[in-house]
């Protein structure tokens, strides 16, 4: 079968479907992955599985419609040269307008299969967007349109189907079906031992304040008043245009203090959750499922992370994490220090969460769920191991 994989990123195609679209070659299919940015790397990589990539042009924050046009347009003419018999595509712009894509194609006389892989919802459908009520509509409406005519849609939490039903994106009888994120490859993200002392606390995302970074350095200066060897590692790299971003300047004042330790995006980020004890992320953004967290749970670390829909989902209250508000530095040193008052907690922890990613978040597990649904899977092959030629993801800080 000819599959076209669209995303609005190239080093996603690794980071996050990797293992996937690997799968998908070695069951016989011939899989072109598109992206509007070409990293060396990506295509490198995706050449040793033998996939083709194709550069397709897309405004990924514009809201430009003549521009957005002309990414419907090229995916349709993509859809139409490359005679694709199926389409999947992950986020927002993507979904929606590789969805009309496969529908025009369809109806011009070449029938397309389309899979959304609705991979979080996004900060216009969280509670801090709730200004944007046009906005969100006209999101609703487009993704509508887009995956009107999916014979799947995946997501990643159990939240995202009944708020997507609320908002119209899809009826009630739509196939809607829910999968355990991404996965995580459990081989490459190995269980570490736990270091030694002082308990140290890391975080990895974009630094912004919907991510809740905020409230991260809020509690590490609780924190510290009372145990000041304490350490928090903070990895990801200043989101400068974002308007939620925080300034370089905001960054180094919270060094300058001695609160956090910064570090820089990494390509590989096991040598920094193996130095950690515990890893916290405070986001208030509409996650889908953070993959962040599944790689901690992989390696044996216990999460610290809020309440919210996406980061809730593989937290086992009390076993091998715990869940605190949204936007509540209090609640969220409260958890913290639990580890500093009970240390034996972190071991304990740790050994659940490696439990949990191997379970239920294997990226094994995971494909053969998601090829299985898609149709695409040979049944003869269905429990074989992964092949030795698949690679490794690419680490990183998202």
């Amino acid at each position: 079968m000819k599959i076209v994989i669209l995303s609005s990123l190239s080093m996603s195609l690794i980071n996050f479907r990797g293992a996937l679209i690997a799968r998908m070659a070695t069951e016989g299919h011939d899989v072109v992955a598109c992206a509007p940015d070409a990293e060396p790397e990506v295509v490198a990589a995706l050449a040793r599985m033998g996939v083709r990539f194709s550069l397709t042009p897309m405004a990924r924050a514009g809201t430009n419609p003549v521009r957005d046009l002309a990414t419907l347009w090229t995916y349709l003419r993509l859809i139409r040269r490359e005679r694709a018999d199926m389409v999947v595509a992950y986020t927002q712009k993507p979904i929606i307008y590789g969805g009309l894509a496969a529908r025009i194609a369809t109806r011009l006389g070449r029938p397309v299969r389309f899979h959304a892989i609705m991979s979080g919802l996004g900060y216009v459908f969280s509670s801090e967007a709730d200004s944007r009520g046009l906005l969100r509509r006209a999101v609703s409406w487009l993704y509508r349109q887009g995956v009107r005519r999916a014979e799947r849609i995946f997501v990643f939490n159990g939240d995202d189907r009944a708020d997507m039903i609320a908002y119209r994106i899809v009826d009630a009888d739509q196939p809607v079906v829910q999968v355990p994120g991404s996965g995580v490859d459990t081989r490459h993200y190995a269980e570490q031992p736990m270091p030694g002392t002082p308990t140290t606390f890391l975080m990895m995302g974009r630094l912004m304040r919907d991510k809740g970074v905020g409230d991260y350095v809020a509690a590490a200066r609780s924190i510290r008043a009372r145990w000041p060897d304490t350490r928090f590692l903070l990895l990801g790299r200043p989101e400068t245009e974002n308007p939620t971003g925080y300034s370089a300047e905001e960054i180094a004042g919270w060094q300058a203090d001695g609160l956090i330790t910064l570090l820089p995006e990494t390509r590989d980020v096991r040598p920094h959750i193996a130095t950690a004890h515990i890893f916290v992320l405070p986001s208030f953004y509409r996650e889908g499922l953070p993959r962040t967290i599944l790689e901690a749970l992989s390696m044996g670390r216990p999460v610290v992370t809020t309440d919210m829909p996406g980061c809730r989902e593989p937290i086992r209250e009390g076993e091998n994490g715990f869940l605190v508000p949204p936007k509540d530095a209090a609640a969220l040193a409260e958890a913290m220090a639990r580890f500093i008052d009970q240390p034996a907690l972190v071991t304990r922890m740790g050994a659940a969460a490696r439990e949990t990613a191997i379970a239920i978040y294997d990226v094994e597990r995971v494909n053969r769920q998601l090829l299985g649904e898609m149709g695409l899977l040979d049944q003869a092959q269905e429990a074989a191991p992964p092949p030795a030629t698949a690679p490794a993801l690419v680490s990183r800080a998202a």
